[in-house]
């Protein structure tokens, strides 16, 4: 009986939607389009390990319908994001095999000591820098193994402390293009530059940073406790740079690998201006030029290392989710989704981008923020068709989707990896309803701060019209 609940709640949620779409305006060829990504989407949600299945059937089924023809389904692949992805993965699994991240982590612990407070917020600084800096999954995968090392010395349940770096990476990946797949998606498809990310993003993610790190110490002010109290009964902490296999000399090659792709990052504008070539065109060309310096490295086992550290399973999943998503563009479903979207705002800017803002929060919080953001790419894109100024919604399209990937289990990747490493660590799960109840709180929170400064820095945006 339990394995028929989950196809009878997927069967309800199409028969639903087959009833109401039409009504609402919905041609035939669109409501097939969406019942189509609704199997797509229920698909992922509901059996995660068989996502990319059910991308690949939808994509044949629309195929099949005359709905999508091939060449606009290489069109709406998003090759760009795939490549800079590509690119950016082989540059991650070079420093991650040579315990590059692990090092720095280390050496942080080591300089905060038996402090649980300051060890708590050292910790979530270097996940909110790491996510920034290379990305949300990498990040969280050796915070992950830092935390667990720590709560098993202190003999502490690792759960809230989990949620607090969980927390502080989703918020972190916010602060620069890189940080997480939807800020690709968003700089590629806004023409929008590393050095816009640094403007516009960074100081908005430290500003929720600072204030999710006392909202975090106020929820989880028991278990705090007791980590310091464990702490003064377990005594000194043994160094945990000691832990770490390292070398010195493969350090020097990670330290020159990671500056030289930061800096090409941040000045991919400048020098493109300099070569006079197209926006963005050096954000792909550096993640894939330090990736080929990463499988240089790697000498022999070359072909091994780019086949092992690409997650090929995940970017093929990625390119069939954004072919389907631009098939509801492809037929008009967006445009559809634009315009009902406009009528709510009734023309007004600033209350449609409150509804374009809270629409991106809710599905980024029960669909994940990939999901969420690849489905409203094409509706902004809609919006902007008929004259309102989105520069704007970027900005919240990017803070609605990591903020609020927050909120649940399944509201970022980084999310689900945590949970995954922290089954493998205790055999148990967080419910629910334990995750929600904070992370409800924190994305609650720092969306509304992400939204105050982005309004109060309206007059100061690019060809930002008088009125709003």
């Amino acid at each position: 009986m339990e394995k028929l609940k989950i196809p009878l709640v997927i069967l309800a949620i199409l028969l639903i939607g087959a009833a109401l779409l039409p009504g609402a305006g919905f041609s035939p060829q669109q409501v097939i389009s969406v019942l189509v990504f609704l199997v797509i989407l229920c698909g992922t949600l509901f059996y995660w390990k068989f996502r990319l299945a059910f991308a690949f059937a939808g994509i044949s089924i629309l195929l099949g319908t005359k709905l999508i023809d091939v060449p606009h389904i290489i069109e709406f692949a998003g090759l760009d994001i795939i490549l800079f992805l590509v690119g950016m993965m082989t540059i991650i699994g070079y420093l991650e095999e040579n315990h590059f991240f692990e090092y720095l982590v280390a050496r942080a612990v080591d300089k905060v000591g038996e402090r649980p407070y300051w060890l708590i917020a050292m910790l979530m600084g270097v996940a909110f820098f790491s996510a920034a800096l290379v990305d949300e999954v990498t990040s969280i995968l050796f915070m992950m193994s830092t935390l667990f090392h720590i709560t098993r010395r202190y003999k502490i349940n690792p759960a809230p402390f989990l949620l607090m770096i969980v927390f502080a990476t989703n918020i972190g990946s916010s602060a620069t293009a890189v940080g997480n797949p939807i800020g690709v998606m968003i700089a590629l498809r806004a023409k929008l530059t590393f050095l816009d990310f640094l403007r516009w993003a960074t100081p908005v993610s430290v500003a929720c940073l600072l204030v999710t790190v006392p909202l975090s110490f106020f929820l989880f002010r028991k278990p705090i406790r007791q980590l310091g109290k464990n702490m003064k009964e377990e005594g000194n902490e043994p160094h945990e740079l000691e832990r770490v296999q390292y070398t010195r000399a493969g350090i020097r090659k990670c330290w020159l690998l990671f500056l030289g792709t930061v800096i090409c990052l941040v000045l991919h504008h400048n020098i493109e201006e300099f070569l006079h070539l197209e926006k963005n065109t050096l954000l792909i060309g550096t993640a894939l030029f330090f990736g080929a310096v990463s499988i240089f490295l790697k000498g022999a086992e070359a072909r091994d290392f780019f086949m092992r550290r690409v997650d090929w399973w995940t970017l093929t999943f990625f390119m069939s989710l954004f072919a389907s998503v631009g098939t509801l563009k492809y037929v008009g479903v967006t445009e559809h989704i634009a315009q009902g979207m406009i009528r709510i705002g009734s023309s007004n800017g600033f209350f449609l981008l409150n509804v374009f803002t809270a629409a991106i929060c809710v599905l980024t919080a029960f669909m994940d923020n990939v999901l969420a953001v690849a489905t409203f790419l094409p509706i902004l894109a809609d919006i902007q068709s008929i004259g309102v100024y989105i520069f704007p919604f970027w900005w919240a399209m990017l803070f609605g989707g990591t903020m609020f990937g927050n909120a649940t289990v399944i509201g970022s990747t980084a999310n689900i990896v945590a949970m995954g490493m922290f089954e493998k660590e205790t055999g148990q799960g967080i419910k629910f309803m334990d995750w929600l109840k904070p992370g409800l709180a924190v994305s609650a929170v720092t969306i509304l701060v992400a939204m105050a400064l982005l309004y109060l820095q309206f007059p100061l945006m690019p060809d930002a019209p008088a009125h709003f």
